[in-house]
């Protein structure tokens, strides 16, 4: 690879943050997530759905905006905390002083009732911890009405519909519109707190057990990520991004959010800040081949269940991403009372980008469905037969639709707000979804119009190589007569649209290299080159940089795809987390966090390189096949 030293990005300067977005953890109940700071507050929460408004919101503004801290009352704190392997059970120890004590965060898996829980425990010494509650419904807006339980210690919170129960073992009073309450805890002593969110209107929920819970739920999340398949030297790492795929997944319908926040930014102090609490199809094939590379075809199922409900009806109507139940009015608006994290405006709840034009989906939604065949992911429920014909003629709807716009210019892959383009990526996802057709009858028996649709890719085919094919630059280039490079052309070796090994394909890995790797992680385009209606900068993107070991890889290039993938991984939180971009200057994560793709990118590329070292076909030369 090219010396990065000598690359530059002209972009604004990134301020220093005063807080990280890696300084959180997450944990989760299967339906929504909260994030843990290493101050141990627990800074974003939403109730009860992971696109729910947030009742603890100070993540995108300050301590009034919600939150909930238990930690020592200690100024000189020494923090270190993990995951108990193979679970979502966070183990933060504060280490003061006068001794250290532990804090135990997690939220069991949701039967009827949404639990979190903060269990307590003296190790060592004597520690003096406080408590500091601060409620805050609809993104840190409104203030609850608050009220003492009766009969046991803590608190009733209840604004409209929503009631939240403080169950507490020791002694809590309200203060300036919070509850607050000290405590000490010496060495095998033990609090255990509770958090349980109701609804007003109906009888409050009963008191947990949270040693019964956290046993139960450590056995859960033990038994699951047991099941992965080994990928070492890096299985531990696959681990982690399969656990927080799991914790990504709305388990009433199989969606998987693209990240439980919004409005982490792209660039401290930018207006790059969108809803990322959605499920968007362009994450369905990296997720479904992830999640049955894996061994998990349950999780599989569920997701590609959630697809076919989703899109079915009218094709033209499909969007590019939905609620985690299909729904469809994802209207974009503007939270004004909070002033964005670290300053970072506006802080938007829905995406306009839902209502958008981008004929990528379109293939991979017909790939994510033909690879659900590769796998046989139908086989063992008898009524899949069924549903993988009614998905079928859904495809023939969708199908029929794309004949009539892949020919026209779309937002494309990055959702751009500057206007229309000719994106070539998305004529090559166009050309996808015709070639995936030509499959499914040729290899399972489907029927359908094929001798028109190989027509239709060889059309599609021609094209792209004739006008997205820059050959001064001996690239392909983000759009029809752009000389910009765009990381989205490192998929079309791994879509099938082209060998690894054709020179075009060379040239271009070769061209993004050179121009958009930038201290070692691949950007996504030059913001100053590109009009997506943006003020320019943003930091590398991950899954693209991950994308690039993968070329690497296929190109025989392993040590230098391997070193890729550890610099990648090294920027992980100390829990094991990725946002979606990553500031290399800076050297702090960007945007929202935990982010589902970057994740699955990881899963992939670490499997391909598994795979070659095995000297075994990679899955990313198989995803075309």
């Amino acid at each position: 690879m090219p010396d990065q030293s000598v690359q530059n990005l002209p972009l604004p300067p990134s301020p220093p943050p005063s807080r990280r977005i890696e300084d959180y953890a997450l944990i989760g109940d299967c339906e929504t997530a909260a994030l843990v700071g290493l101050d141990g507050s627990i800074d974003w929460l939403c109730w009860p759905r992971f696109d729910s408004p947030a009742c603890f919101a100070s993540l995108l503004g300050d301590t009034e905006n919600g939150r909930w801290l238990i930690a020592p009352s200690a100024a000189e704190v020494k923090v270190t905390r993990r995951y108990r392997p193979g679970t979502l059970i966070l183990e933060t120890e504060f280490e003061t002083a006068t001794g250290v004590v532990k804090v135990i965060d997690f939220m069991p898996v949701r039967t009827h009732t949404s639990r979190l829980y903060r269990i307590v425990e003296g190790v060592r010494g004597r520690v003096e911890m406080r408590l500091e509650l601060i409620m805050r419904f609809d993104y840190g807006i409104s203030v609850p009405w608050a009220s003492q339980l009766d009969g046991e210690e803590g608190m009733s919170f209840v604004v409209g519909p929503n009631r939240v129960l403080l169950r507490s073992p020791v002694a809590v009073r309200g203060e300036d519109r919070k509850t607050i309450g000290s405590f000490d805890v010496g060495a095998g002593e033990q609090y255990n707190f509770e958090l349980t969110y109701g609804l007003s209107y109906l009888d409050a929920p009963d008191a947990g057990d949270a040693e019964h819970d956290l046993n139960d739920l450590e056995q859960r999340w033990r038994k699951w990520s047991g099941e992965c398949v080994a990928a070492a030297p890096w299985s531990e790492v696959v681990r982690r991004s399969l656990i927080t795929l799991k914790a990504l997944t709305y388990q009433q319908t199989g969606g998987i959010v693209a990240a439980p926040t919004t409005s982490l930014p792209e660039w401290l102090g930018g207006e790059r800040n969108w809803d990322y609490r959605y499920c968007w199809l362009r994450d369905a094939t990296l997720s479904l081949t992830a999640l049955m590379a894996a061994g998990y075809y349950r999780e599989a199922r569920a997701w590609r269940a959630w697809l076919v409900r989703a899109v079915a009806g009218d094709a033209s109507q499909i969007q590019i991403m939905y609620g985690i139940g299909g729904e469809r009015q994802l209207d974009e608006r503007v939270v004004h009372g909070l002033p964005g994290f670290e300053h970072s405006i506006p802080v938007r709840i829905g995406n306009q980008a839902s209502t958008q034009l981008q004929l990528d989906v379109y293939g991979e939604l017909m790939d994510a469905l033909h690879q659900c065949r590769k796998y046989d992911l139908n086989s063992d429920s008898p009524e899949d037969p069924q549903t993988d014909e009614a998905s079928w003629r859904v495809q023939l709807a969708v199908l029929e639709h794309l004949e009539d716009v892949w020919q026209e210019p779309d937002e494309g892959i990055w959702e751009v707000r500057g206007g229309r383009q000719q994106f070539t990526y998305s004529k090559v996802m166009a050309w996808v979804a015709f070639d995936r057709a030509i499959k499914s009858v040729e290899l399972f028996g489907f029927e359908g119009p094929v001798d028109h649709w190989r027509e239709l890719r060889d059309t599609i085919h021609a094209q792209v190589c004739a006008r997205g094919f820059n050959p001064h630059r001996n690239s392909f280039v983000q759009a029809y007569g752009s000389d910009a490079l765009d990381a989205s052309l490192l998929l079309i070796a791994q879509v099938g649209f082209l060998p690894a090994s054709d020179p075009r394909i060379v040239g271009t890995v070769a061209a993004i290299e050179k121009e958009l790797v930038i201290n070692g992680f691949v950007v996504r385009y030059l913001t100053h080159e590109t009009a997506d209606g943006l003020p320019p900068g943003e930091g590398a993107f991950l899954a693209c940089s991950f994308w690039l070991a993968d070329n690497l890889a296929m190109q025989g290039r392993l040590d230098e795809a391997r070193e890729l993938f550890e610099r990648l991984i090294a920027i992980s939180n100390d829990v094991g987390l990725l946002a979606e971009e990553y500031d290399p200057k800076a050297c702090c994560q960007l945007g929202n966090f935990p982010q589902a793709f970057s994740h699955v990118a990881l899963i992939h590329t670490a499997l391909n390189l598994v795979h070659a070292a095995a000297e075994k076909p990679m899955p990313a030369e198989s995803r075309g096949k």
